[in-house]
């Protein structure tokens, strides 16, 4: 019973934050949509804060898992984008963009929610980081590029992107377009013969 109404507040709390935002995400708010006793919300975390937090987590966790075989099938930068561009219409279908804007807004002055939200955050990168070491192995790229870096950078620019969409839907396509160019760019350096290939890889090295 205590793990189901735990759940039932993570989703009240998720459900709270979509329709009130994180400002009004209160322990009314939240009890209200979960359904239960407002009491619970501080038996079972403690604070709000700690139950955003908590939710924050396990609704990204969920999300990752749905796309897990979306990346793992990735074959390509251009494909891993697109997974990205899929990923950006289901979330703000589901209003998830709006409570992570919210969420990372908030975390800028709140330690409760910067840990949780940098936790939720890392799920994503993981899966990032984990394609781009499997797609970059044997490519010259990786002579330069800082693959965990490159992944938080990644994240970081959907990130933006998704954002950014909700004032500008034109720039962001182009930015996302920009990105898709980039990843062009790339599949044809790792096209290049091995006379070429060893040559850029010395060149790289040499600017290193």
């Amino acid at each position: 019973m205590s793990g189901d109404t735990k759940q039932r507040l993570v989703d009240g709390a998720l459900a709270a934050m979509r329709e009130h935002g994180v400002a009004g995400a209160s322990a009314r708010t939240i009890a209200a949509a979960a359904g239960v006793n407002q009491a619970l919300v501080f038996y079972h975390y403690g604070s709000v804060d700690e139950l955003l937090g908590a939710a924050c987590q396990e609704a990204t966790r969920q999300r990752v898992g749905a796309f897990a075989d979306r990346f793992a099938a990735v074959g390509s930068l251009r494909e891993l984008l697109q997974v990205g561009r899929d990923l950006h219409a289901a979330e703000l279908a589901q209003g998830n963009v709006s409570v992570l804007a919210q969420l990372l807004a908030a975390a800028q002055t709140g330690d409760r929610l910067a840990a949780p939200t940098a936790t939720a955050f890392q799920l994503w990168t993981d899966e990032i980081e984990a394609v781009l070491n499997r797609l970059l192995a044997d490519s010259p790229v990786a002579e330069v590029a800082d693959i965990q870096g490159l992944s938080r950078a990644v994240a970081a620019a959907f990130v933006g992107i998704e954002l950014y969409e909700g004032i500008d839907p034109e720039g962001a396509q182009r930015a996302l377009e920009a990105l898709d160019q980039l990843a062009v760019l790339v599949e044809v350096v790792d096209e290049l013969g091995p006379l070429a290939r060893r040559a850029l890889k010395s060149r790289i090295r040499r600017a290193l």
